[in-house]
């Protein structure tokens, strides 16, 4: 059997038990169909299902269950990570862009400059391994790249761009570099002391974005949203601390508990209209400085 038709059965049982619980015989006939579609023959026996579960286990770190009473199979909740989420949604595109040319005209992909990802194994590599990196790095408001060598922390993503949490070597101070920046990364063998008091979640913990401030507490923010735009908000929190104050017909209301840096000021202003901030007042003052200056700019 090819690589290629193994990974397409494994695809399919997943899609199959991720819409609901499924007995056996129901992801037997959602397999037929699969196969009809596409030419192939993707169905199992009970036996080989048995190993395929293992080796979902083992590739993508999900647990297949089985409920006796029901005779069902269903995909274990509680196991599955924010890394096996995202495997799964990559998985779902890769299939998407492979059935042919001739989505092109159905598949409409979002104009944007690469986002450095051809460097992500080699510095997966060296923040497992420890190693010291050096690379080349463009800031955008500056006209000339330096070279950098850093202890590389972790990897964040934020608004479909990747960063790299690093120690810089010259200052010793921890930044963030955007891998579309970077350019010419070398490992070195080097190694350096991972630091067993760094949290990547409690050092982002109430930041919005990659900007943390180098002092100053989190405040709580309450931001009064227009019920259209408060749906959106509510499936796709601003924030992990936001709490739904107030959810009527006319308004919903959030409170968030951020630090007040340009990413979250930014963030605010890219609402517009939609949103009105309610506390504290010092961010209340920022965004109006902010549309009484962009004002300023068309008199």
């Amino acid at each position: 059997m090819s690589d290629r038709k193994t990974v397409l059965r494994y695809f399919h049982i997943l899609n199959r038990l991720r819409k609901s619980p499924a007995s056996f015989r129901e992801i037997d006939a959602y397999l037929s169909q699969q196969s009809e579609w596409q030419d192939e023959n993707f169905n199992v026996s009970k036996r080989q299902f048995t190993r395929i579960r293992n080796d979902m286990k083992s590739i993508f770190e999900i647990d297949i269950d089985y409920d006796s009473s029901r005779d069902v199979y269903f995909i274990n909740k509680e196991t599955e990570s924010d890394i096996t989420q995202r495997r799964l949604e990559a998985l779902d595109t890769f299939q998407a862009l492979k059935m042919g040319h001739n989505t092109l005209p159905i598949i409409h992909f979002e104009k944007r400059q690469p986002q450095g990802t051809e460097n992500m194994f080699g510095l997966i590599h060296a923040i497992k391994n420890t190693l010291r990196i050096t690379f080349t790095y463009q800031k955008f408001w500056e006209d000339n790249a330096t070279q950098r060598l850093v202890d590389p922390y972790a990897l964040k993503e934020f608004k479909n761009r990747w960063y790299l949490l690093a120690k810089d070597e010259k200052d010793e101070k921890i930044k963030t570099f955007g891998l579309d920046r970077l350019s010419n990364l070398q490992l070195t063998s080097s190694k350096f002391a991972s630091p067993d008091a760094f949290s990547m979640e409690s050092y982002f913990q109430n930041c919005f974005g990659i900007i943390t401030p180098n002092q100053g507490q989190p405040e709580n923010v309450i931001l009064s949203f227009s019920q259209s735009q408060g749906k959106y908000i509510k499936t796709m929190p601003l924030h992990e601390s936001q709490k739904v104050l107030l959810d009527t017909k006319n308004e919903i209301r959030i409170q968030l508990k951020v630090h007040l840096t340009y990413d979250f000021l930014l963030e605010i202003l890219s609402h517009g209209a939609a949103v009105k901030v309610i506390s504290p007042e010092k961010l209340v003052n920022q965004i109006t400085g902010s549309y009484k200056t962009a004002l300023n700019q068309y008199k």
